[in-house]
């Protein structure tokens, strides 16, 4: 990319979005339902179907448990989304964001072999989506929310945790700063640094952002060390307008030690790192500002579909390591490494929820598989179609929720290893 010029660069960068429209068309839409069972002839169904069937719906009666070994229930996950904030889009509207929610279940599936079922719901109000999802509960072993807008999306999760006994995650949440740490922990062996050492700018203050620096702070790094900059500034305790919002006020009286003043720029100078989940760019932030970051500087633009900076900018402006969301440039920080797995494990032990910290172990994983393969500037964070790591991980979340008490199945390591290979590569040890 490298050798490009600009314009080339910019066509290149450009054109997933040209063949996307020709590609949906084609195949209207991204996913189906197929068959699991086999039927070898119109015999079959009353096995399947009507009177058989029945066997199967009094057993689950008599004992609700059966219903995991009965049905495809033990692998199967609904994404769940108001279409209020969606890739970068916005508010769209569920029919909008439909083809997202069909990408995620096919990413699902081809990637965790989790059976994923995109539901759009035609209303905005929490206590209604919050209803929503109890009532189909009893379909799904898991529960993936998605695009939907901040704080709202705290309080929906947060009280679907609390009710439902299943896995229940917000993907903008939790598996975005997963696959961050990810990047960050060998980013930072790159270029030679700790993480209770350095300083992070954070460049957007929603959802993701917001778990982000909760994660880096579990990881090690300084909650005074960092600086996390919203729409109308630098976070700090002089902005009494955000004593409203609960996670923003927390993030003015934690973070900032210095208590900066400004905007993006101001964020951003002399930091180590500087990541960015804001607004779609490019030009949110300028190469001018990378500059005067501290030497080796690693960026992180993350903004979906245009990265807040185009990776060679970043370059030009000094930056050591650049990663963004997109699958077309070099260290690819997307969700796609982090939420097949981690539904993976967690479905195999049966886990009742997903905690923290089988998130980190999740980052975990996914880090240590990059390092062993050989780390570089260009090289932080494995790749998607590095499916070998998909196992790794979802192990390491299972025998996480097996430490800490959340598994209904209990396994050894080896156990959990030979389970997720069998459902991921179908391969049967």
């Amino acid at each position: 990319m490298h050798d490009l010029g600009k314009k080339d660069r910019l066509m290149a960068a450009n054109k997933p979005e040209e063949l996307a429209l020709v590609y949906h068309a084609r195949y209207q839409g991204k996913i189906e339902v197929g068959l699991k069972a086999p039927v070898r002839s119109y015999d079959d169904f009353a096995i399947w179907y009507t009177p058989g069937v029945a066997e199967a719906c009094r057993e689950i009666k008599a004992n609700r448990e059966r219903v995991f070994e009965y049905t495809n229930k033990s692998n199967s996950v609904v994404i769940v989304t108001d279409g209020t904030r969606v890739l970068g889009l916005g508010d769209v509207g569920a029919e909008a964001a439909l083809p997202v929610m069909e990408g995620k279940a096919m990413l699902f599936k081809y990637l965790g072999n989790v059976d994923a079922f995109p539901v759009c719901l035609a209303t905005k109000d929490a206590e209604e989506i919050i209803k929503g999802v109890k009532w189909i509960a009893p379909t799904f072993g898991g529960v993936n929310l998605e695009d939907i807008e901040s704080p709202k999306c705290y309080y929906i999760l947060e009280r679907l945790k609390e009710e439902l006994n299943m896995p229940v995650w917000h993907d903008d949440q939790q598996g975005t700063a997963l696959v961050i740490l990810a990047g960050l922990i060998n980013a930072l062996k790159v270029v030679g640094k700790k993480m209770n050492d350095v300083t992070i700018s954070l460049i957007g203050a929603g959802a993701a952002n917001m778990n982000v620096a909760r994660y880096v702070c579990m990881a090690g790094v300084r909650w005074g060390n960092m600086i996390m900059v919203d729409s109308k500034g630098i976070l700090n305790t002089d902005r009494k307008d955000m004593k409203g919002d609960k996670n923003k006020w927390e993030m003015c009286e934690k973070t900032n030690r210095e208590g900066r003043i400004g905007g993006i720029k101001e964020a951003m100078r002399d930091t180590d790192i500087c990541i960015a989940l804001s607004t779609p760019g490019p030009g949110i932030i300028k190469k001018e500002w990378i500059a005067g970051m501290a030497e080796d500087a690693i960026v992180f633009a993350c903004a979906n579909p245009v990265p807040e900076i185009w990776p060679w900018e970043a370059k030009e402006g000094g930056a050591k390591i650049v990663a963004t969301g997109r699958s077309d440039f070099k260290n690819q920080l997307n969700n796609s490494l982090g939420f097949p797995a981690v539904f993976r494990g967690a479905l195999d032990v049966r886990a009742t929820c997903i905690t923290e910290e089988m998130c980190i172990a999740a980052a975990d994983a996914i880090a240590r598989y990059a390092e062993e393969k050989g780390i570089s500037e260009g090289y932080i964070i494995p790749r998607m179609e590095e499916s070998e790591m998909y196992v790794r991980e979802a192990v390491a979340v299972g025998m996480k929720a097996i430490e800490q008490g959340v598994a209904e199945r209990k396994m050894s390591m080896e156990e959990l290893e030979d389970k997720a290979r069998e459902k991921i590569f179908g391969i049967k040890q």
